[in-house]
């Protein structure tokens, strides 16, 4: 499992570091393009997340029938994967594209950061969106080949990726040399740039090598049975994704109430936030694909035993996480927002409160990410829908409006939603986890392994 789980964390942490060069190239030139992100990206993942649970439901399918050595099923069902969730990024690329400014207009700015921060969120937007097919071929990429067991060929992709990413990104956002000085929209095209080219490489590594499933062009014609079980199985773990963002949506809505420097906060303290959540994710990522191997392999002790450890070993490194956040907050803080601006002292003392109270939800929130990487390795993507659900649309949102605009706590109320919405998500899902019905396959397949023959690595 930790051979499966250190190339995903690595695989987290470049995605997030997408996301913190933008922040700390951008922080250098005012605390209003960090807050433009801070809008724009529950917007963008509104949309992103529609497709991704379809990304997520061929890894489950290419795991388990992997699992089950059923012969050319995991490769075919990869490659109507490819086809499907490309031909969902395209027509959600233009969608994206066309509802910017609709989009934007549905927060509730203050006056300042409707005039300050809103039209370089919709400068950022319109070029990631333009770019989504590219984004999404790399995510189909890592899906497929988590599902197969490999997830190191894509770390390493990843890590080109991110080479040209943060090489591009002071280029384009500063106007070095030939390069015109584009600021927050030069980000856009840095990141769309080197996402294309993680995809390319993604591609080649699927068609021309033989690190992940033997994909032939054949298996990229629409086949309705199984584009019917991407759908199936894909279609909570949209529903859930895309209700999440929903909820960060509202929850950014609230946010621009306040004035631009706690916009900005909100938006470097869940930056920061998603740094510690890699650790919980990459598990999480890997024990799914554990979970589906060994259920497919018929072997559910196996895969209960995989996700017990999976538990006790990212509570010990949040544990580490959440002293180092708590005792040194500002330093941390003060690494994303360098600007000489009147507002960044103001931002940064924002962004320490934050970070301080949300350190005691890390434990939390990475048992709550196995849990439902348990539930999905299994098939299960109603059930890691449904606590997805409950964090957000039955404790954040409602607490959130509860604290900040009942009882008057200000921007406190809003740190402190995010802590009770992980904490109570956590202990729904370990209630339900230790009734152990999650431990049956989803694939039903004529098992044609040598019996007690072990479950692909």
């Amino acid at each position: 499992m930790i051979r499966l789980a250190w190339p995903m964390v690595v695989i987290q942490l470049l995605q997030v570091a997408y996301n913190v060069a933008d922040t700390a190239f951008l922080g250098a030139i005012s605390e209003d393009a960090v807050g433009a992100l801070s809008l724009a990206f529950p917007l963008i993942f509104f949309l992103i997340s529609v497709g991704g649970g379809f990304t997520a439901a061929g890894a489950i399918l290419v795991a388990q029938y992997t699992g089950a050595e059923s012969g050319r099923t995991a490769d075919v069902i990869a490659g109507q994967t490819l086809a499907f969730v490309t031909l969902v990024a395209c027509a959600l690329a233009v969608l994206g594209y066309l509802s910017t400014d609709w989009l934007l207009s549905l927060l509730p700015a203050d006056a300042a950061t409707q005039e300050r921060i809103v039209p370089l969120a919709a400068d950022y937007m319109r070029i990631y969106f333009l770019g989504l097919p590219f984004l999404f071929g790399f995510f189909i990429f890592v899906s497929i080949m988590r599902g197969y067991g490999n997830t190191r060929t894509p770390m390493r992709v990843m890590i080109v990726s991110v080479v040209v990413n943060v090489a591009l990104d002071p280029l384009l956002i500063f106007g070095i040399g030939p390069f015109p000085r584009l600021e927050i929209e030069g980000a856009a095209i840095a990141t769309i740039t080197a996402r294309a080219v993680a995809t390319g490489l993604g591609l080649y590594v699927l068609f021309y090598t033989d690190a992940g499933p033997d994909i032939q062009p054949g298996d990229l014609v629409p086949d309705l049975g199984h584009v019917s079980d991407i759908v199936k199985l894909g279609l909570p773990s949209a529903i859930e994704q895309s209700s999440s963002s929903l909820a960060f949506v509202v929850l950014t809505a609230m946010v621009v109430a306040f004035p631009p420097e706690i916009v900005a906060a909100y938006g470097l303290g869940n930056r920061l936030i998603s740094l510690v959540f890699l650790p919980a994710m990459g598990l999480a990522q890997a024990l799914d694909t554990v979970v589906g191997q060994n259920l497919g392999a018929e072997r559910p002790e196996r895969a209960a035993r995989a996700s017990k450890l999976a538990m006790g070993l990212v509570s010990i490194v949040m544990v580490v996480l959440t002293a180092i956040a708590y005792l040194f907050p500002e330093p941390i803080v003060g690494i994303f927002l360098t600007a000489d601006t009147p507002g960044a002292s103001t931002t940064i003392a924002y962004g320490v409160e934050y970070l301080q109270i949300a350190a005691f939800m890390f434990v939390f929130l990475g048992v709550l990410q196995i849990i439902l990487g348990t539930f999905r390795g299994a098939g299960n993507t109603k059930t890691a829908m449904v606590f997805s659900l409950i964090t957000l649309w039955a404790v954040r949102v409602p607490l959130t409006y509860y604290l900040v605009f009942v009882a008057g706590w200000a921007e406190t109320g809003i740190w402190v939603a995010v802590v009770m919405g992980d904490v109570v998500g956590c202990i729904a899902g370990l209630a339900w986890y230790a009734r152990g019905t999650w431990k049956e396959r989803y694939v039903e397949v004529e098992d044609a392994r040598p019996t007690g023959a072990p479950a692909k690595d």
